[in-house]
């Protein structure tokens, strides 16, 4: 038979876990993988598993391509030109260089 006292611990644990799974970085939840998109579709950035980007402009695909990394919520690239630039992840969205990228559920 569970106690009062074990529930009680038992809630306080849950409410403890959930609490730190809302607190987890992009980072580390990897959900920055995949294709994050202008409200107008012109920009499109194709995050890959393997720490490539690939980048649409309209009509041009693989405008850019390069390397990225991902601190905390923070994103850093580097096309393969040698060009740098950097966003953040906020609430399920990407700011980067004056853009906003939602990413696409397909």
């Amino acid at each position: 038979m569970t106690t009062f006292t074990e529930c009680k611990s038992q809630d306080k644990e849950a409410i403890k876990n959930e609490e730190m799974e809302t607190k987890k970085t992009i980072e580390e939840t990897k959900e920055y993988i995949g294709m994050w998109v202008t409200e107008d579709n012109h920009v499109r950035h194709n995050l890959l598993p393997n720490g490539r980007y690939d980048e649409a402009r309209g009509h041009t695909e693989s405008a850019y391509q390069g390397k990225y990394w991902v601190k905390g919520n923070h994103i850093e690239y580097k096309d393969d030109t040698g060009f740098t630039a950097d966003g953040d992840f906020k609430d399920g969205i990407l700011y980067h260089g004056g853009m906003i990228l939602y990413k696409r559920e397909d």
